[in-house]
């Protein structure tokens, strides 16, 4: 018997989904789907992506009707043709990417849209803090949004939705950005939800996180229900298999391939946000060819703004930035390019692609007057195609044709195409934002081979990345950056996720006697997961290292490290991400326009499906 069975014989499942089938033109997202989701219970969907995920929840969201089958909520019928009317058969949803306006409390943004509930003064305040309170979410009503870290802005989303009356709650892959702490902090969250009868849909890829949270786990694979686990009775290996027919990727870097030249070095670099404050502090770092350097911060601690800076997006306020020993600093985006840096963008709608223009099309961005993009000041279109094709087959991006546009393609497959053309050209260094973030497993073990391949062959990369498991297992050498400086090295040998995570919200002191005598120099070694480490915690955690730098404790003065809710980098660069596409830097060039001109939304880890938009873009 399964923990739903078990959890009330004779009670109607809080949703069932029949046989639901959903088709697209040329495409069938969804096939005969059959889930029971038992009430007051977790119960976790897992799959590749392009799976029908997505395309499922926003069925039972109310955003598109299904072609065939039924939904019932509560044992009774229901027909959804909006998210209002979701929301009034009490089903909410958390997407991926948060829906908060960052010049508003707390308050304010849960009230917005749903004001006749309780209004929007003392009636409204009283119900906040109320659900704060029941739930355990720990909300301050009169906060700006902006001033709110990652952690806190998803426990927002979540009594937004809770505040509509919610008792169905859809999260879409929740700890994407979450360090390991705030990962425990949500779980203890959807313990206390469930314990008060709520019933919560998880979406996510990372397998061992849905063992630990899940009563009951789903698997759809190309469009159908494969199978449904008990997580006491199954693994992550297990549910790989089920899921891409392989086992469990791990990310690990083999042997050292890090040579002595150096590639890409940052002198003392500093940016400065508009009031003049620093958003990078005095960033001094060297990558070698063949070496993966990675930084590790809870975000909205400079480490986009570090790249946007080495890309020429943003204006240096001081520093050098040096590249195979020339002084690049100041140039334009363009001229860093063609000097030899692809770029992987950390969101991937708003600045490495132009959802709307074909494959063939975005293949040209941030190269075009580059072969085989183009013949002199003319872009090529025979030769841009060409070489789509190549990066299609090379890097097994799924789609029926180059001519198909960007956002038909699911998230896993629109991540394989920028991989593909930032990696083309043979590019000395790799500015690789979150290259693998919202992609299944299958995805990001394709992700990986290509970043080892690359660095065997000598590309020096810069890898910036909030899965912790992904930084210790592709790194050669591993930095923390707090509040714009790095404040640590690591050692990927031998630290651990925790200990990282601790290192990244100040909250680990200094431990110089386990720093990397050599970073970047190491033998072969296995990549860290939750379900596959090559050593006990006990052991790992008696060799992990964090050597701080001398500077630390003068950076957090003597009232120690800020308060992590406060280290979340306002979402509002809306100006600035659409500058940093990859064609960014003033190229006056024929052709299509640069990419981040494109749709703001990211639905989530599948992107929208084929003539959906016009229904996501309402939802939003």
């Amino acid at each position: 018997m399964s923990k739903e069975q078990a959890a009330g014989e004779g009670t109607p499942p809080a949703v069932e989904l029949r046989g639901i089938t959903k088709r697209f033109p040329g495409v069938v997202a969804n096939h005969d789907i059959d889930i029971a989701v038992g009430a007051g219970t977790v119960h976790a969907i897992v799959g590749e992506n392009g799976a029908g995920k997505s395309t499922l929840m926003k069925t039972l969201y109310g955003l598109h009707r299904p072609d065939e089958g039924e939904i019932r909520i509560g044992g009774e019928r229901a027909v959804l043709g909006s998210p209002a009317d979701a929301i009034r058969y009490g089903v909410g949803m958390v997407h991926q990417h948060f829906m908060l306006a960052d010049n508003l409390t707390v308050l304010e943004n849960t009230v917005l849209g749903a004001e006749a509930r309780h209004g929007i003064g003392s009636g409204a305040r009283a119900r906040v803090r109320a659900l704060s309170d029941q739930y355990g979410l720990n909300v301050r009503p009169d906060v700006l949004v902006e001033e709110l870290g990652v952690g806190d802005r998803q426990r927002v989303e979540i009594l937004k939705v809770l505040y509509r009356g919610a008792r169905i709650v859809i999260l879409d892959e929740p700890t994407a950005v979450l360090v390991p702490q705030e990962v425990d902090e949500l779980f203890a969250n959807l313990r206390e939800l469930k314990r008060e009868g709520l019933t919560v849909i998880f979406i996510s890829h990372k397998l061992d996180e849905v063992l630990r949270v899940a009563d009951t786990i789903t698997v759809i694979r190309r469009g159908t229900t494969v199978g449904t686990a008990d997580p006491a009775a199954t693994t992550a290996r297990e549910l790989a298999s089920l899921m891409v027919g392989g086992v469990l990727p791990l990310p690990e870097l083999r042997e050292s391939t890090v040579t002595d030249e150096t590639v890409l070095e940052l002198d003392g670099l500093r940016v400065e946000a508009a009031d003049g404050r620093p958003v990078v502090d005095g960033v001094s770092l060297r990558i070698r060819r063949g070496e993966i350097v990675g930084i590790a911060g809870v975000e909205g601690n400079g480490q986009a703004e570090l790249i946007e800076a080495v890309m020429g997006i943003r204006p240096i306020a001081a520093g050098r930035v040096l590249l195979r020993g020339t002084d690049v600093t100041g140039r334009s985006t363009r001229e860093i390019r063609e000097a030899g840096v692809g770029f992987i963008p950390e969101d991937r709608h708003r600045q490495g692609l132009l959802l709307e223009a074909p494959l063939w099309e975005n293949r040209i961005l941030g190269h075009q007057r580059e072969r085989p993009n183009s013949r002199g000041v003319r872009i090529d279109p025979a030769g841009a195609r060409a070489d789509t094709r190549r990066i299609v087959d090379a890097y097994d991006v799924r789609t029926p044709g180059i001519d198909v546009l960007a956002d038909a393609l699911s998230g896993g497959n629109q991540q394989k195409l920028i991989v593909g053309r930032e990696m083309s050209g043979d590019p000395a260094v790799l500015l690789a934002a979150h290259p693998t973030r919202g992609v299944d497993v299958g995805a990001q073990a394709a992700i990986w081979d290509h970043l080892r391949e690359a660095r065997a062959a000598g590309l020096a990369v810069l890898l910036v990345s909030a899965d912790l498991d992904e930084l210790i297992g592709m790194s050669d050498t591993l930095k923390v950056i707090l509040r714009g400086a790095l404040v640590a090295d690591a050692d990927p040998a031998t630290v651990t996720p925790e200990r990282l995570g601790s290192a990244m919200t100040g909250a680990a002191g200094p431990d110089p006697g386990n720093a990397p005598d050599a970073p970047g120099e190491r033998g072969a070694r296995t990549g860290t997961t939750g379900t596959a480490a090559p050593e006990s915690a006990a052991e790992r955690d008696g060799a992990a290292g964090l050597a701080a730098t001398a500077d630390t404790e003068a950076r957090e003065g003597p009232e120690g490290p800020e308060d992590t809710a406060d280290q979340g980098r306002p979402t509002g660069r809306g100006g600035a991400g659409r500058a940093a596409g990859p064609g960014g830097g003033g190229d006056a060039e024929p052709g299509p326009p640069e990419a981040g001109s494109g749709s703001p939304d990211d639905p989530g880890d599948e992107g929208p499906e084929p003539g959906s938009g016009a229904e996501g873009g309402g939802a939003r």
